[in-house]
């Protein structure tokens, strides 16, 4: 009997080292989960024995239970390696057949199939490829390897707040003779005739300069000296009206030496025929000089952009009816009144004086105007020092200055307007423009302007009033922004700011091929539609502010994007996978799913670190990380085996005692039977 104890004692003491031995094999084993060995003693005895008196019969391995406690984690540089912090175990699809495992070693197939090293497929829940939205069955999850297809921008916010305490970006300075006042009425009858004077400008710092014009100088000239100073800006040019141009036969017309027209050999010819043939030598021979007919007041307006002189020959059958020179600027209108005045100036008095035999031949004078920068003054005198109020000057009366206020917004000067920020947007081909936002405050309270720009082109629809008979030049795209008093913006009063008309340009400035903006009636609303057909979008300021600190622009936002490529993998504590492109976006694929268990320790091990279950174990009850009592994963990260290697050695010692203590019962009772059996 004692040999049979002895025997199921070493045998006990062998299964205990088998378990402590497999622990300690599987020490460095990732998400594997110690075992213990469990013992039983055993007793025989019948139905009259009483257990008071009946010795043991030895033990027996009751069972090897397996501790599930949380092993350590430790991080890789593996975004498919997954560490579960908590409760659970990872579904796993073997041929069909589901095992539940802790190991997180995780890679790709070469159909992009998330497997462990086996081959076996990770459980989840596959994303809807439409809204991204999560559910259905358990089902083998796939990283997807192909290209994002980009987004076109259809929908911008800007959050950013505008200084209350700012001005507006006005230009101020003095304007001298604007509004039509002439100067310098020369002399009928003399070309020419302005009188050499002094001009003193006198600057900011009340330093001065001073030019001398010379005598007889027209005005184009005078404009071309005042230019040479600094803090002045002058122009120039000249115009002419003729009207009561008829064709009696032989008509011809001559502008500065040049032949225009003539209806010698074409016949008749009218004032708009005049006007035509200027304008068809404007870029020849007649450069700088164009011409207008007014059909209803039957006038050729003819001007001179450079400020020259323009000299007029009529002549109808070979005979003059007038010439006359006109210099500079002027306002007034040079008017030849009918036909046959005469051949020339018989009386002599070089003056148009309406006698029957007399020509008409006028000088008229020019006009300048000249713009001064703030602060700064013109003054004139005669060379000789006579006042020039008698109108023998250039100027025909004292210098009369008005103050200006120019606030015309000009992209290209930063003195026009008070701020600016840029956003990246894109069309539907996902090529990237640069959006631009310029900011303008108006002398109105709490109100200030937006204007927009694409690539430093204008995007607003075109103006068909300003070049008849079609104009398809996109227009500047301005808005208006008004605050309350609080500093919000006053929705209701503020413009809806609409991109209806931008037509996306390549480098050379040309259609690049994406959609093109189309014009909606008023209130239209975009359509949302997939996929997006134009390239019109709003943008949203209803978080715009006009508080009292510096412009700052807190976010700037657009929902378009480029093409992308697959650049990696994001997956969160719920196990949401996100497939990360190399456009900033991210695409969800999927959610790992999780099992547990109502009796863990009823798991049957099926090897490689995995569980299959049994009916002691229960059904699984499936979740995600995070739910009810499920734990979270953590991405780049395993959970090693949880076996304490120190506390294993002790058992090994252990173990190893009850071994050879089980092996001394037997010598004993070896011993006790040899002398049992040396009795004589």
């Amino acid at each position: 009997m004692s040999f049979n104890i002895a025997v199921s004692g070493l045998r006990a003491a062998n299964s205990d080292l088998n378990v402590i031995g497999n622990n300690i094999a599987n020490a460095s084993t990732t998400g594997f989960k110690s075992s213990r060995a469990e013992f039983a003693d055993v007793y025989a005895s019948s139905a009259f024995n009483s257990s008071s008196n009946t010795s043991g019969s030895g033990v027996l391995l009751k069972n090897i239970s397996q501790s599930f406690n949380q092993g350590n984690v430790s991080f890789t540089n593996n975004d498919l390696d997954l560490a579960l912090n908590g409760n659970g175990f990872f579904v796993m699809s073997n041929n069909g057949a589901q095992q539940y495992s802790r190991a997180g070693i995780f890679g790709v197939d070469n159909e992009g199939f998330i497997v462990d090293g086996s081959g076996k497929f990770l459980q989840g829940f596959q994303a809807a490829s439409a809204s991204g939205a999560i559910g259905g069955s358990l089902s083998n999850l796939q990283i997807q390897q192909t290209n994002m297809d980009p987004q076109q921008t259809t929908a911008t916010t800007m959050v950013l707040n505008l200084d209350a305490t700012e001005l507006e970006p006005a230009e101020r300075g003095t304007t001298i003779f604007t509004g039509g006042a002439s100067i310098g009425i020369a002399r009928p009858g003399i070309a020419n005739s302005y009188p050499s004077e002094i001009l003193t400008l006198t600057l900011a710092d009340n330093s001065t300069r001073t030019l001398t014009t010379l005598a007889d100088a027209s005005a184009s000239e005078i404009a071309a000296d005042l230019n040479l100073l600094p803090n002045v800006n002058a122009t120039a040019s000249t115009t002419a009206t003729l009207s009561n141009i008829a064709d009696n036969g032989g008509l011809e017309v001559t502008v500065n030496g040049v032949t225009v027209i003539s209806s010698t050999g074409v016949g008749s010819i009218d004032p708009q025929d005049v006007a035509i043939a200027i304008n068809n030598l404007s870029n020849t021979t007649l450069r700088g000089i164009s011409a207008t007919f007014d059909a209803i007041a039957g006038t050729v307006t003819v001007t001179s952009n450079r400020g020259d002189d323009l000299e007029f020959n009529v002549t109808n059958n070979g005979d003059p009816l007038d010439s006359f020179t006109v210099q500079g600027i002027t306002a007034h209108s040079v008017v030849l009144q009918g036909n046959g005045l005469g051949d020339g100036d018989n009386d002599g008095n070089g003056v148009a004086d309406g006698t029957a035999n007399d020509g008409f031949n006028s000088t008229i004078g020019g006009r300048l105007d000249i713009t001064l920068d703030e602060n700064v003054t013109l003054t004139s005198v005669l060379n000789d020092g006579v006042a020039t109020d008698d109108g023998s000057g250039i100027f025909a009366q004292d210098i009369s200055a008005a103050r200006f206020v120019n606030n015309a917004f000009d992209p290209t000067d930063e003195d026009t307007y008070n701020h600016a920020t840029s956003l990246t947007v894109y069309d539907s081909l996902g090529t990237s423009h640069i959006l631009t936002a310029f900011f303008v405050k108006e002398a109105a309270v709490n109100t200030w302007s937006t204007y927009l720009q694409i690539d430093n082109q204008n995007i607003g629809e075109p103006n068909p009033a300003l070049d008849p008979p079609l104009n398809t030049e996109p227009t500047l795209l301005g808005y208006s922004l008004v605050f309350n008093d609080d500093g919000s913006l006053n929705q209701a009063a503020s413009d809806e700011i609409q991109i209806t008309y931008w037509t996306p340009l390549d480098a050379a400035g040309n259609p690049n091929g994406a959609a093109t903006g189309q014009t909606f009636t008023q209130g239209a609303i975009f359509p949302v539609v997939e996929p997006f057909t134009t390239s019109n979008f709003d943008i949203d300021m209803a978080a715009v502010t006009q508080y009292g600190s510096p412009f700052s622009v807190i976010d700037a936002l657009q929902n378009g994007y480029t093409t992308g490529r697959p650049s990696g993998l994001d997956i969160g504590a719920n196990g949401e996978i996100y497939n990360r492109f190399t456009n900033g976006q991210s695409v969800l694929l999927g959610q790992v799913a999780l099992a547990r268990f109502v009796n863990q320790q009823g798991l049957q091990p099926a090897g490689e670190t995995a569980w299959v279950e049994t009916f002691d174990s229960g059904i699984p009850v499936i979740g995600t990380p995070g739910t009810s009592a499920f734990g979270v994963i953590q991405s780049g990260a395993l959970e090693e085996s949880n076996v304490d290697l120190s506390q294993e050695l002790v058992a090994l010692i252990l173990a190893q005692r009850n071994y050879q203590a089980n092996a001394q019962t037997i010598q004993t009772e070896d011993s006790v039977t040899q002398t049992i059996i040396n009795l004589r």
